[in-house]
């Protein structure tokens, strides 16, 4: 898909089973790839970054086996260095592929290439590589110093002694050093220069090290020491944590959208640093309440979400959530500390600036902070998505405030959780909408203006909305034929639908519209491109709580095609012309019954057979035939679907 439309949501509750955490999956392999012995890995996250770690390895020597279809896989260690001298590697935007290879086929003794997209080929990794060059390791960046693509060729390693790496870009070049280092054999100590951010997930590499038998020596967050003699041993089985970056859009969504929402797969347990992510949320004044294994959040006892100024070094991934969730606090928010996002996926900060714009907000970006200032009201947008999981997942918490908005490049949350927007839409609860069509006068304007006004949900007559379009431009002076200012008036027309009246900014039209001139007025804009596109987001806007209930030729098929409850209303056509008849003598107008019938049996044809939303039931649609049936019946029908839930 190129982008994925999502409505307006009325909030969020229920469970989520986390997907496997992708920095735990692809340490987890490396490891089990370089121990003796086989593991047993449970619960793997499947998704594209681990895909590009399992195809390394594979590729590299390693054998590995799926459990059938389960997240389940069996490796077996090669005892070491990886077997294989010579291989060419892609590995896509896997920072947790990229950086830990590159450093253990540094220590391998062979010739490699490492390549990615053109993203990985932007984001730094000249501090691991002046690392492992200080070890004696050959490697080249062919393109751009400091960056991939890697060549690395067959070196003396120095053995032992002290290595020093920067801490304060990314967390993955300790990580990756740490990993590698038992290759060498011998007792080596690394020294971290600045101040090393991001410690959570070096604690995650220290947890997991220790797990396959190498205990490293820590002194703070400044000196790590890696014994001599030591071997990676398989413990045998090793279980996946729930991925806790992936919780935080859910325990936002619980926060923003009411809740309660509970995440299974991590807690007080997890390993896992971006668990913090729910302290921040208390400190916004969501309710929290965890155990070992899961974590739940619910929105404020009372009023929203607070305003917050916030160091998020510990938490990168998981602040980004934050950044959304300042949409929906009482104030301005301060992200700090956050200069990471500069080299991930996209430059994080530079592209949260801009889409958190288009939907309202107030930033304020600098070097390593971002200032948010919510808006009165959100506004509809298209969200670029930079091929970064993580901004398409955390913008669609921005529907929680009731606004439509559409994900370009959805399929970007493979990286690290394929089925993401179906979880998503399991808990949020969208708008419903009844979506009413069927032929000409079979009285489907009156049954959904009655039904709404039952349900106290709002109403869409969106057959008229072009005749109101026409109306709004002749009366502002706009030549119907200008495209641009007739669609300019489409994308921003105050019309409601209230009791069975069309009103134009407040002003009773139901009658103006029906007039000649309106009529040949309708037909003129209708076919402008730029109109119809107006009013197709125009019609979404007017989905907002509690519900809404809309009567048109495609208002199931193209508008609302996830209408909860679809119907299509339809009589004979010699019923609708005695219907018609009887409405026009009763406002005195002349009529002919059988000059009636002929026009809608002609305009039922025409209607069936034209290219662009033809007349036709859709398969999921009711058919409510109201020839033997009253205004009374046919609402009283629609409103038991409503009811019953579709």
């Amino acid at each position: 898909m190129e982008f994925l439309d999502l409505p307006p949501m009325l909030g969020a509750a229920g469970t989520v089973r986390l997907p496997g955490s992708k920095s735990i999956s692809n340490r987890v392999l490396l490891l089990a790839a370089l121990a003796e012995g086989e593991t047993e890995i449970r619960d793997l996250l499947l998704s594209d970054d681990v895909e590009r770690m399992l195809d390394a390895l594979q590729t590299l020597g390693v054998c590995w086996e799926r459990n059938g279809d389960s997240l389940d896989y069996r490796v077996r260690g090669v005892g070491g260095p990886f077997p294989v001298k010579h291989a060419e590697l892609f590995l896509g935007n896997a920072g947790t592929a990229f950086r830990p290879l590159t450093a253990a086929l540094a220590l391998s003794g062979g010739e490699y290439r490492l390549s990615g997209v053109p993203r990985m080929h932007e984001r730094p990794i000249g501090d691991l590589v002046d690392a492992l060059r200080a070890l004696g390791a050959d490697i080249m960046c062919t393109a751009n110093e400091g960056y991939p693509p890697l060549h690395l060729r067959p070196a003396s390693i120095r053995s032992g002694g002290v290595v020093r790496v920067r801490g304060d870009v990314s967390s993955q070049f300790l990580t990756a050093l740490l990993m590698a280092l038992p290759l060498t054999g011998v007792e080596t100590t690394v020294e971290v220069v600045g101040e090393l951010i991001s410690k959570p997930y070096i604690r995650i590499t220290l947890e997991l090290m220790a797990r396959f038998g190498v205990q490293v020596e820590q002194h703070g967050w400044e000196r790590f020491v890696v014994p001599g003699g030591a071997r990676y041993r398989s413990p045998g089985t090793v279980f996946v944590e729930g991925d806790a970056s992936s919780a935080s859009y859910f325990l936002a969504a619980g926060a923003i959208g009411g809740g309660p929402l509970r995440v299974e797969g991590v807690g007080r347990a997890s390993i896992q640093g971006d668990v913090r992510f729910a302290e921040a949320l208390e400190q916004l004044g969501a309710r929290i309440t965890m155990g070992d294994n899961w974590i739940e959040a619910a929105a404020p006892a009372e009023g929203g979400l607070k305003a917050f100024d916030l160091d998020l070094n510990h938490i990168p991934d998981a602040a980004m959530t934050l950044a959304v969730a300042a949409l929906f606090a009482d104030g301005p928010c301060r992200l700090r500390n956050i200069a990471s996002w500069r080299v991930k996926e996209t430059d994080r900060i530079a592209a949260m600036a801009i889409e958190l714009r288009k939907v309202g907000a107030q930033i304020e970006e600098g070097e390593d902070y971002l200032v948010v200032t919510p808006p009165a009201r959100l506004q509809p947008a298209a969200i670029d998505t930079y091929d970064d999981h993580r901004m398409a997942m955390c913008f669609s918490l921005v529907t929680l405030g009731g606004c439509r908005l559409r994900i370009n490049d959805p399929r970007c949350v493979n990286k690290t959780f394929p089925g993401y927007f179906d979880v998503f839409g399991q808990v949020a609860r969208a708008v419903p909408v009844v979506a009413i069509d069927g032929p000409s006068a079979s009285g489907k304007g009156t049954v959904a203006a009655r039904v709404a006004e039952a349900l106290g949900w709002h109403c869409l007559d969106s057959g008229s909305l072009y005749r109101l379009v026409a109306l709004a431009a002749m009366r502002a002076g706009i030549a119907l034929d200008d495209e641009a200012g007739v669609a300019a008036i489409a994308a921003d027309l105050p019309a409601r639908f209230e009791n069975g009246l069309i009103l134009l900014a407040g002003e009773d039209v139901s009658d103006a519209i029906r007039s000649e001139t309106c009529s040949v007025g309708a037909s003129k804009v209708a076919v402008l491109g730029q109109v119809r596109e107006a009013l197709l987001d125009r019609q979404r806007d007017y989905r907002i709580g509690p519900g809404l209930v809309a009567e048109g030729r495609d208002i199931g098929s193209v508008v609302f095609p996830d209408a909860g409850v679809k119907v299509f209303l339809t009589a004979s056509a010699e019923s609708r012309a005695e219907r018609r008849y009887k409405q026009l003598m009763e406002k005195g107008m002349p009529a002919n019954i059988q000059s009636l019938l002929k026009d809608l049996q002609e305009r039922d044809a025409r209607d069936a057979a034209r290219p662009v939303a033809p007349l036709v039931k859709l398969p999921d649609a009711v058919l409510l035939d109201t020839t033997e049936r009253s205004v009374d019946e046919a609402v009283a029908f629609v409103l038991d679907l409503v009811r019953a839930g579709g």
